[in-house]
C-alpha cells in the first residue's frame, strides 16, 4: 500500500513555519473565527470548528491559544469578515495549483496570487480548471520517528475507524479518508497517542507530474514561496512530483 510520499514536502512547510509561528497561528486564527461563526463554539456540534482545531495542534498551537480564539470569536460583538476563496491554475510545465485564501479583501487576495502566477512563470487559470484533477480527502500524516505503535497496529487502528487508505513510506505513514469519516479516525489515533506531522481536510492530486527542466523547477519553486509567503493563503495544493 505504498504511494507517493508528502512527508518531505510538509517537514519543510513545518520547518517554515516554525521560523514564523506567529504567521501561521494568524492564519489558523482565522480559521478558527470563521469556523465558530458559521457553526458556533462547540467542536463536538461544529465539523469544521473540530477540523481546524486538528490542524492547530498538528502546528503545536497552544491549548490555551486555541481557547482563546474560540472565546474571542464567540464573544459578543465580535466581528469576523473574512470569507474564503479558491483560484487555480497552472504552474511551469503545466504543473495544476490549487490556492486556498482567507480574506478580508477578495481583490487584493486575487491581484497577489494572480501576481505570484506571472512572477513564477504560471497562469492563474478559471474556478474548475484544474480541479477535476484532484480529490478532497482526508489526510493524516505520521512520522516514523514519533510513532510508538508498529506499521500493522497503525494500519489496524486507523482502517478500523473507518479510514479508506494506509501508505507505509521511508519515513512516514500516510492514512486517507473520506470528508465525512476524518474527524473520527484523527480523533482514534489521538486516542491511541499517535502524534500527527499533519492532519487536514486536502485536495490530493489523482496523478503527479514530474519536472526535468531546472528552470521551470526554479520557476515553480518562486511561485509556490510567493503563495505560502502570501498571509492570505491558507493552503496551496499542487501535482509536482519533487
Amino acid at each position: 500500500m505504498s504511494g507517493h510520499s508528502k512527508f518531505a514536502n510538509i517537514k519543510h512547510k513545518k520547518e517554515k513555519n516554525d521560523a514564523a509561528k506567529g504567521k501561521i497561528f494568524t492564519i489558523i486564527g482565522r480559521e478558527i473565527a470563521v469556523a465558530v461563526k458559521e457553526g458556533g463554539p462547540d467542536p463536538a456540534n461544529n465539523f469544521k470548528l473540530a477540523t481546524v482545531i486538528a490542524k492547530a495542534k498538528a502546528n503545536n498551537m497552544p491549548n490555551d491559544t486555541i481557547e482563546r480564539g474560540i472565546k474571542k470569536a464567540s464573544g459578543e460583538g465580535s466581528s469576523v469578515n473574512y470569507e474564503y476563496c479558491t483560484y487555480e491554475g497552472y504552474g511551469p510545465a503545466g504543473i495544476a495549483i490549487i490556492v486556498n485564501a482567507l480574506t478580508d479583501n477578495k481583490n487584493r487576495t486575487a491581484a497577489s496570487v494572480r501576481a505570484a502566477f506571472s512572477k513564477g512563470k504560471g497562469n492563474m487559470g478559471t474556478p474548475g480548471c484544474v480541479s477535476f484533477m484532484f480529490d478532497e480527502k482526508g489526510q493524516i500524516i505520521v512520522d516514523k520517528e514519533e510513532c510508538d505503535l508498529e506499521s500493522d497496529d497503525l494500519m489496524m487502528t486507523a482502517l478500523d475507524a473507518g479510514a479508506e487508505d494506509f501508505r507505509e513510506e521511508d519515513d512516514s505513514y500516510e492514512i486517507i479518508t473520506d470528508p465525512a469519516d476524518f474527524d473520527t479516525v484523527r480523533e482514534k489515533l489521538e486516542k491511541e497517542g499517535v502524534a500527527m506531522a499533519s492532519a487536514e481536510i486536502a485536495m490530493l492530486p489523482q496523478n503527479y507530474v514530474s519536472v526535468n527542466s531546472e528552470e521551470d523547477k526554479t520557476a515553480l519553486t518562486r511561485l509556490l514561496d510567493l503563495l505560502d509567503d502570501d498571509d492570505d493563503v491558507q493552503a496551496v495544493y499542487h501535482n509536482w512530483d519533487e
